[in-house]
């Protein structure tokens, strides 16, 4: 996690690590640590991992929105043209046996808690991680699924690692631009081909955007969309890393074109390097325990920037962002309205108030179901959905199911239903066997 301002060439850390390291290093080439070892890395469990937990019961029906990967070594094999793939990005080990990401004079590291489903408690860091140190479900979409089993969660959507940056960040700041977009290109190929593959109705495609430019970036839209594409991972304020603002008109094309193709516009939670901490020197409790501040001031920025104003079908969804403090933007928004916002033209619409916009346009994700699913008519009970954060420390596997059924057990089944997955299927399109509907 990040303080709240920080050097322009190191924003995108937020929970991810940190770039730039400098240590010494033994190059380890792409193609000595692909597929090949894959296998081996998978039957590993000689570094501490706990045997597989026991598979939950299937109470409900879960579609997770909120689940994470971590990009195997060989992502970018074969997926850059051949100009520039001495320059793609690559798995280095440095002196002490552990593995970063390189790329353009920056390392990335495989933070612990990226990464720790499945270990000891007592052996959770944030030391760079292995991939021999981590369930192999980080990184394999096979071993995914079977995690995936286990916790009882029917669909997930999965974003990027340090490599990317959840929405890309890594790849816009590349000094050879063109080597970015390639980049992007390239993720995005794999995403679908490899991650996704023929698992299409247990993981919903993600892609990543083209941040330097929003007329390409509408163009790769709607073209991923053709292919599959169900998302994308955008920037909870893209002015934090030095981007235009969203009050003005400059990502209004790339806006268009995820409304006119129904892809879902995802802000995770730091996706922009920002926390509402000021201390210096402050413990990543803190960064992590205002979590929910990064959504609330993310949405008002979004709902008072007239984008959803202007994209009235546009699909918001905030990851990681909870719901405790949704009643109350609502609450404060309605009282501005009446009283300092009263006779000034502060908001566009003169059909839907702000709070009609909010329920409209915005979905809510939840990972720790609080007291405040008491308000959930409030808030909107059509647009709340769950997510299991898979494989970070936050992570409710392997008892998603017991978190939901804590959580939901003073709820109707139609609403039950409706949090559970009913919501997450019709925001993303991904519909749901009948016989796997419950409730």
């Amino acid at each position: 996690m990040t303080t709240a301002r920080m050097d322009p060439a190191r924003r995108d850390l937020s929970i991810m690590g940190e770039a730039g390291h400098t240590d010494t290093e033994v190059r380890v080439e792409p193609s000595s640590v692909s597929r090949a070892a894959r296998a081996t890395y998978a039957s590993d469990r000689s570094s501490g991992l706990l045997p597989d937990p026991t598979p939950r019961e299937r109470t409900f029906t879960i579609i997770s929105v909120d689940d994470h990967l971590v990009e195997p070594p060989d992502v970018f094999e074969g997926r850059i043209p051949a100009s520039r793939a001495d320059s793609a990005p690559r798995l280095v080990t440095d002196s002490d046996g552990r593995e970063f990401w390189e790329f353009d004079g920056n390392r990335y590291g495989q933070i612990g808690l990226n990464a720790v489903v499945g270990r000891p408690k007592d052996q959770w860091s944030m030391e760079p991680a292995r991939f021999d140190e981590m369930r192999p479900g980080c990184w394999d979409p096979v071993e995914r699924i079977k995690d995936m089993d286990i916790d009882g969660v029917y669909a997930s959507v999965c974003y990027p690692s340090l490599i990317a940056g959840f929405a890309g960040t890594v790849f816009a700041r590349c000094r050879d631009q063109a080597l970015g977009l390639d980049c992007i290109r390239a993720w995005n190929e794999w995403h679908l081909e490899e991650w996704v593959g023929d698992r299409s109705n247990r993981l919903i495609p993600l892609q990543l955007p083209w941040l330097n430019d929003p007329e390409l970036a509408a163009a790769e839209v709607r073209r991923n969309a053709e292919r599959g594409f169900k998302a994308v991972s955008f920037l909870e304020q893209p002015v934090d890393l030095g981007y235009p603002s969203l009050h003005t008109g400059h990502w209004d094309p790339f806006l268009a074109a995820c409304e006119e193709t129904g892809t879902v516009v995802c802000l995770h939670c730091a996706s922009s390097g920002w926390s509402a901490s000021r201390s210096p020197g402050a413990p990543l409790e803190l960064l992590t325990s205002l979590f929910p501040v990064n959504a609330l001031v993310t949405c008002a920025d979004w709902l008072w920037s007239g984008v959803p104003v202007r994209f009235p079908a546009l699909k918001i969804l905030l990851a990681e962002s909870g719901i405790d403090w949704v009643p109350m933007l609502i609450h404060r928004t309605d009282y501005v309205l009446d009283h300092s916002a009263s006779g000034f033209d502060a908001w566009p619409d003169r059909e839907h108030s702000p709070t009609d916009v909010l329920r409209r346009n915005f979905w809510f994700s939840v990972i720790d179901i609080t007291s405040v699913i008491a308000l959930r008519q409030e808030i909107g009970v059509d647009h709340i959905v769950l997510e299991s954060d898979y494989p970070h420390a936050d992570s409710t596997w392997p008892d998603t199911q017991e978190m939901a059924q804590r959580g939901l057990r003073d709820l109707p089944p139609e609403e039950v239903r409706r949090i559970t997955w009913a919501n997450a299927a019709e925001l993303f399109g991904h519909p749901v066997p009948d016989e796997l509907q419950v409730p």
